[in-house]
């Protein structure tokens, strides 16, 4: 569904107390980034996700496990305890526990109860990540985690980072899917002119899972990041491709000379960037930021692979300071916001993680209450 400019203008007046930070809950049968697969080894990890802790780490054999990370017995935390073979040992008092998360030996007693065991969630390795579904077990699919070819592509170069941002998980969306802030955020690296963003044409369309946001930035000066990967003749035509599903934003950025081709469909030959942005939310106040950057141009160029990654992190920093900064203003004074046209993709999208809550809360499992 593509929303007219009229309609966006109609939606965004209803919808003014939407931008509120609340302490919301999560969409929990869903598929989230929990790890880079690099971070997961025979040592524990423990993190919070969806409001949950949870320890993460591997089998003798490699396989990626994670469990509620609280003994059943006296709540003290599995992470502190150690690994023997595949079973953890609690630190308080010797209890054992499997990668099922069932209870194997209780030290003081011939009998494990089986309200010992703790959760055990699912996960599933794809390339460089590891996904988790927090959610009913029964409905986890991991054919459902989402395609990202690119981190396999040999004709795409990538690197990545986790950053931990303090801040609500629904303003990093309102970021990503609203990016007419970058030529003034992040002017000396992808950003280049503010007018041309805040000038960009913008399409925003509602798909079976999420939103896709396709910004067109004509005739506009390549930014420095840009310049740098990339020899253009002059002017460029941009595009900013933003694909929203809840768990991750996708963007396809890129440029071409101007008048190349690029608007009427014909990209190749640019410059092409492909940015995951997995949000995985810790807490009210706490996201899990897993964000790769990958691109078309200059592969074997190790110079280019660090310069490029560092002005990408840059810009995460950039924002990082926004977006907490926003999150304590809001926790101090939560009045509605105002909405413009522009904030038509970030709209949409909380809508969409709205109506996901209330689906999941109207046939709530107890398995994940």
């Amino acid at each position: 569904m593509t929303l007219p400019s009229s309609a966006v203008l109609q939606a965004l007046k209803k919808s003014a107390s939407s931008m509120a930070i609340r302490d919301t809950p999560f969409i929990y049968n869903e598929w989230y980034v929990a790890a880079f697969a690099h971070e997961v080894g025979r040592d524990f990890l423990a993190r919070i996700l969806l409001g949950k802790r949870v320890v993460l780490f591997r089998t003798e054999t490699g396989q990626a496990v994670a469990l509620a990370d609280r003994c059943a017995h006296r709540a003290y935390p599995l992470s502190l305890g150690k690994l023997e073979g595949d079973t953890i040992v609690c630190g308080y008092h010797g209890f054992r526990f499997n990668t099922d998360g069932n209870c194997v030996e209780v030290p003081s007693s011939s009998k494990c109860p089986k309200e010992l065991g703790v959760a055990r969630y699912k996960v599933a390795e794809r390339g460089p990540l590891i996904w988790i579904w927090m959610g009913d077990p029964a409905l986890a699919d991991a054919a459902k985690i989402i395609q990202y070819p690119w981190h396999r592509d040999p004709a795409w170069a990538y690197k990545g980072k986790c950053t931990t941002i303090n801040a609500h998980y629904q303003l990093l969306y309102d970021n990503l899917m609203d990016l007419s802030h970058v030529g003034y955020v992040h002017k000396n690296t992808i950003g280049g002119e503010p007018e041309a963003h805040s000038n960009a044409q913008m399409k925003t369309t509602r798909t079976a899972d999420g939103v896709h946001v396709i910004r067109w930035l004509l005739d506009s000066t390549p930014p420095p990041t840009y310049s740098a990967m990339f020899d253009f003749k002059g002017r460029v035509d941009r595009w900013i491709e933003i694909e929203f599903s809840p768990g991750a934003v996708r963007l396809y950025t890129g440029a071409k000379d101007a008048g190349a081709g690029a608007y009427e469909g014909n990209r190749d030959g640019g410059l092409g960037l492909r940015t995951l942005h997995a949000i995985t939310p810790s807490t009210p106040d706490s996201t899990y930021y897993f964000w790769s950057i990958a691109r078309n141009v200059k592969l074997d160029n190790q110079d280019i692979h660090e310069k490029v990654f560092r002005q990408i992190e840059a810009t995460f920093h950039e924002d990082k300071l926004i977006l907490e900064s926003q999150h304590q203003r809001l926790k101090q004074r939560p009045d509605p916001l105002v909405d413009i046209a522009a904030d038509a993709g970030a709209v949409q999208a909380r809508r969409v993680i709205t109506e996901r809550i209330k689906e999941e809360a109207a046939v709530r499992s107890p398995s994940i209450s």
